[in-house]
Order: C-alpha cells, then sequence, then structure tokens
C-alpha cells in the first residue's frame, strides 16, 4: 500500500504494547492528527470501557468499538492507536484494511510488566478470569495471527525514541 498525505495509520497490538505512545509520537513527527480510539469511546459514549463491559459485557463494547471506528475511519491521513481486541471482528478488520497497518509486537513478559506497573482497570479491564501473565499469553494466542494476517509492517518492541526511529524508516518502504 503506498503511503499518501491522505492514507491512515492505524496501531494495532496487545494491550500496553505501546500503542498510543508511539501514536502520538508518529502523529507528531508526520504533522499529521492523532485519534485513541479508546479515549474517543469515553469522549463520546462518556463512560469508561469498564462501566460499559460490567454493565453489558464485551459484546457491547466491541459493538460500540466497531461504530467508532467506522466514523473515525472516514478521516484521512490520521494516526489511529487501536485498542487490543477491535481485530477480532471482520468488519473492523476489513476498514484497518483501507490504511496502512502496523503491528506493535510485545513479548508476555513485557506486556505483564507494563500493566502492573499501571494498572488502569477502567480503560483495561480484565479480559478474562485468568491471572494477568496467562490471560495475556492466551489473549496473543487468539490474536496474533488476526494482528499478522492486516499487518503492513510489525514493529519490535523497543524504547519509545528508538521504535519511533524505526517507525520512520520503516514507512520510507511504502
Amino acid at each position: 500500500m503506498p503511503l499518501s498525505d491522505d492514507t491512515n495509520i492505524y496501531l494495532i497490538g496487545p494491550r500496553a504494547s505501546g500503542k498510543t505512545t508511539l501514536g502520538r509520537r508518529l502523529a507528531q513527527s508526520l504533522d499529521r492528527p492523532f485519534v485513541d480510539l479508546d479515549a474517543r469511546f469515553v469522549e463520546t459514549r462518556g463512560e469508561t470501557i469498564a462501566a460499559l463491559v460490567q454493565r453489558e459485557g464485551w459484546d457491547a463494547f466491541r459493538q460500540a468499538e466497531a461504530a467508532i471506528l467506522a466514523d473515525t475511519a472516514k478521516a484521512q491521513g490520521i494516526v489511529a492507536a487501536t485498542g487490543g481486541g477491535v481485530v477480532l471482528l471482520p468488519q473492523n478488520r476489513a476498514l484497518l484494511a483501507r490504511g496502512l497497518v502496523l503491528y506493535l509486537q510485545a513479548h508476555p513478559d513485557r506486556l505483564a510488566e507494563r500493566l502492573m506497573a499501571d494498572l488502569n482497570a477502567e480503560q483495561r479491564p480484565n479480559l478474562t478470569e485468568l491471572g494477568l501473565k496467562e490471560e495475556i499469553v492466551a489473549t496473543l494466542a487468539e490474536r496474533e495471527p488476526l494482528y499478522l494476517s492486516l499487518a503492513h509492517a510489525c514493529l519490535p518492541d523497543r524504547p519509545t525514541d528508538e521504535l519511533l526511529d524505526y517507525t520512520l524508516r520503516a514507512l520510507t518502504m511504502f
């Protein structure tokens, strides 16, 4: 996919892989608008992800997330950080595939460290009844094939400055 000024760039990957952090920096470097889909959920719905999940379940959140992605995808030239499970619905995968998709890879141990350092249950409610590390491993096993099937490029787990440089170099190939 050629990268033009109106091509949307979508960052996908598991919770705590750095999508929001990289997305902000990447958008600034490219002089593009940045959208965090989880933050947009809170803005548009006036409630946290955890509140909706507790009240109506994960399926209701996934439908709300799909509507937010569909609305966001109407914009052009944005950098968007997605939620970790956005890839689960086929309609979301179709929308993401219209842009340039970057998969932020991270080892389960590193994800667990990040999640433990920033326990944000309002934005990152538990996905299962498993312990944190087991949940991460199980979730990655389910989602990684979807991440890989969409990714135009896979980004390694690196410190933010290195990752930004790596990403900017990777984008020159598109």
